[in-house]
């Protein structure tokens, strides 16, 4: 089996698509690698295991003699690819047009990790709250460069990507990174306490107070300035039609507070 395991990271076949192709969950494909015998694997999860290798039934014993070569991992993943509809299932959900077959396969790899998590019943709360916060995240992360930074720096210590890859602005992510391992390295090493971060946490908490104040502060002044030009444009609301026209007198009455 640690070969096996070994074969499949020579072949780049992750446990998502692996997944997939097995038609089982990826916790499912982690449970089979788990056993110390193939054989202990269901019949039919094996037989399309060996038909993917090029493994005749029977003759298990074989995947420590298989070397990996250009053709044969070609021939794999021609095999894997026909087994495995990577973007089928989002076609009704999502207009793919635009994206390239790469993007096509992260976009359903997220989603179908998300949806296994979500099924999840024993930690639906705790993963719905994280499928939650990531898209908050994923919503905000063109306003918060440092979002991409967190992203690469997990990537990078779950041992995905490589320490040295920098993707984004490098000297930036470089001390990002940096001042997130110190960081990590204190609370993993229990350096850190509730107590020794409370003052930091009331101001942090306080900080955000003061922005979503502000925040609404400035929706309401628009709110305000919306009225107002539909007054003076005489419109009763805001629609397609005048909603240029409603804008520029939004614009010139903020204008005029100058």
């Amino acid at each position: 089996m640690n070969r096996l395991n070994e074969l499949l990271q020579e072949l780049g076949i992750s446990k998502v698509r692996l997944a997939k192709y097995l038609g089982v969950s990826r916790q499912m494909v982690y449970n089979y690698l788990e056993l110390d015998d193939i054989n202990k694997w269901p019949k039919e999860k094996k037989l399309l295991l060996f038909k993917l290798l090029e493994i005749d039934d029977g003759e298990e014993g074989t995947i420590s003699g298989i070397k990996v070569t250009t053709d044969y991992l070609m021939s794999v993943e021609n095999r894997l690819n026909q087994g495995v509809k990577n973007s089928s299932d989002l076609d009704s959900y999502f207009d793919l047009k635009g994206l390239n077959k790469e993007d096509q396969t992260l976009l359903a790899d997220i989603t179908y990790l998300l949806k296994e998590k979500l099924l999840d019943d024993s930690k639906h709360d705790e993963n719905r709250y994280a499928a939650l916060y990531l898209y908050h995240m994923l919503q905000s992360i063109d306003n918060v460069p440092e979002i991409k930074y967190i992203f690469g720096y997990m990537s990078k210590t779950t041992g995905f990507t490589d320490p040295e890859e920098y993707k984004f602005q490098e000297d930036k992510q470089f001390i990002f990174e940096g001042i997130l391992y110190s960081a990590l390295t204190l609370y993993n090493n229990g350096g850190a306490s509730r107590s020794k971060l409370a003052e930091s946490h009331r101001r942090f908490v306080q900080e955000i107070e003061q922005k979503n104040e502000e925040k609404l502060t400035r929706t309401q002044q628009l709110n305000t300035i919306k009225v107002q030009a539909l007054k003076e444009l005489n419109y009763t609301q805001l629609n397609d039609t005048n909603a240029s026209e409603v804008l520029e007198k939004m614009a010139e009455i903020e204008s005029r507070k100058v």
